[in-house]
């Protein structure tokens, strides 16, 4: 007999959308076989097998002929109003149309070429078999064998398979392929992708946004997964995100952070900003890079925070050669308000050890060259002003007061380059206004206080109501 090609007819391969291939008896109560003799044409019952707008189903009244009560013991019997939940593009009424548009009226519209098994009687009504299916559109594999690239031939998206119940769909069959070696970290990514935008047909049988979602964080991001409708019912299929093998390399903690640096968007894909700073709670502008949980995203691999190596059972007292030598290791996980519970439990106190001995005679120079950040502990405008003032070093009227740069007397004249070099120090004793004594374009002496390569358009630009302090409203080049 002839054979429609693949493109042509689309058959119906199993029984209920996606479950598995299914050759057995029909499923309803009527025994085919026991009234052979009374039916010799299917299409006598089931007119809308051949006719697109008839009626698939008898109708009620036709059973009752015979089941009245008398010549047969009476039934009672609905015709369905509904197709039967399925996510198969086979309709009998569509395979009709195409099999005559082909112009194979020899062999295909008889049912027994779907609905027999292989020389068996017509009346031995299966629902579908499904290696006829096959064989008629040339697929010579059995049907999960069938490339993954087939199962839009026959399956519609799952969204729009919308009668099917969530029960239904968590019994779709995962082909072999999904089970093969490296398909969830490397093959299944380049499998659904189609093009720039969209997402391969064969994925949206079983799946939906919201399976993907489970596990990328990246998900709004990838135009496959924005391709695909929402769908809870996807659901009903678990994924679980599992550490590629990199990740088992004994180092890859220690050196994963220059791979994330050079290559953040592949982190993404797994990683939400909530993984980095479960470890990376100090350094929080490593974890920008990448998206943070959300709706709409995975909420990312959970990671456990563990202890270095390094860092021994007496680890606490000797970790101050490393803290001094390397601190920028430190900081990676731990902040400088961890280290002020041991080493400044109590502000009130004298300081048990964060500073070296005699280190109130040679604070100035550190904190005037900045090596060390004062305003991490100390509050200067409080706390440093309060002891200058006790001291007799504090200036108690603006520039005018005697006081701190008593051993200096030309440093009014020369203010210029400590102040740009550590504004911060002189913060802790002056306010603006003292500056706008001289340095305000509107009164005053009008001094410039821009020094040498200084770039208004910039300034102006990136933060213009800081020149309103000293320009008012009219700011040069506004």
């Amino acid at each position: 007999m002839s054979r429609p090609s693949r493109s042509g007819a689309l058959l119906a391969l199993v029984a209920l959308a996606g479950g598995s291939a299914v050759a057995g008896v029909a499923r309803d109560r009527f025994d085919h076989w026991e009234h052979r003799e009374l039916f010799p044409t299917c299409v006598g019952c089931h007119a809308g097998a051949a006719e697109p707008r008839a009626s698939f189903w008898p109708a009620a009244e036709d059973c009752t002929a015979c089941h009245d009560g008398i010549v047969e013991e009476r039934v009672e019997w609905t015709p369905p109003t509904a197709p039967r939940a399925s996510n198969l593009r086979f309709t009998h009424g569509g395979h009709a149309e195409e099999v005559a548009r082909a112009s194979m009226p020899d062999s295909t519209l008889q049912c027994r070429a779907c609905h027999s098994e292989p020389g068996g009687d017509a009346m031995q009504v299966r629902v579908a078999v499904v290696r006829n299916c096959l064989d008629c559109h040339r697929i010579t594999t059995d049907h999960l064998e069938a490339p993954d690239s087939a199962c839009a031939a026959c399956h519609v998206p799952l969204v729009q398979a919308a009668r099917l119940t969530r029960t239904e769909v968590s019994r779709f069959p995962a082909p072999p392929s999904h089970r093969a070696p490296g398909f969830v970290e490397r093959g299944h990514g380049k499998q659904s992708r189609v093009g720039e935008a969209g997402v391969a047909a064969s994925c949206a049988t079983c799946h939906a946004r919201d399976f993907c979602t489970e596990c990328h964080v990246n998900a709004p991001e990838v135009p496959a997964i924005q391709a695909l409708a929402t769908d809870p019912r996807s659901l009903t299929h678990r994924s679980e995100l599992r550490a590629p093998p990199s990740h088992a390399d004994s180092a890859f903690v220690r050196r994963h952070g220059g791979q994330a640096r050079k290559e953040p968007l592949k982190c993404a894909t797994c990683h939400a900003q909530e993984s980095c700073l479960s470890c990376h709670a100090a350094s929080p502008t490593a974890a920008h890079a990448i998206p943070a949980a959300g709706p709409g995203r995975g909420i990312g691999a959970r990671v456990d925070r563990s202890r270095p190596t390094s860092h021994g059972l007496d680890f606490a007292d000797t970790h101050e050669e490393a803290a001094s030598s390397r601190p920028q290791n430190c900081s990676a996980c731990h902040t400088r308000t961890q280290c002020l519970d041991c080493h400044r439990p109590n502000a009130a106190d004298a300081p048990p050890g964060y500073h070296p001995a005699g280190f109130l005679t040679t604070h100035p120079a550190a904190a005037y060259a900045r090596d060390v950040s004062c305003s991490d502990c100390h509050n200067q405008s409080q706390f440093c002003a309060d002891c200058h003032v006790s001291a007799g070093l504090g200036s108690s009227d603006g520039l005018r007061g005697a006081g701190y740069h008593d051993a200096k007397g030309a440093f009014l004249l020369n203010h210029g380059q400590a102040a740009r070099q550590s504004l911060e120090s002189c913060v802790s004793c002056h306010s603006e206004r003292d500056c706008l004594t001289c340095h305000s374009a509107q009164g005053g002496r009008r001094f410039n206080p821009h020094g040498p390569g200084f770039d208004p358009e910039a300034l102006r630009r990136k933060n213009p109501s800081m020149c309103t302090a000293c320009h008012g409203a009219a700011i040069p080049g506004g």
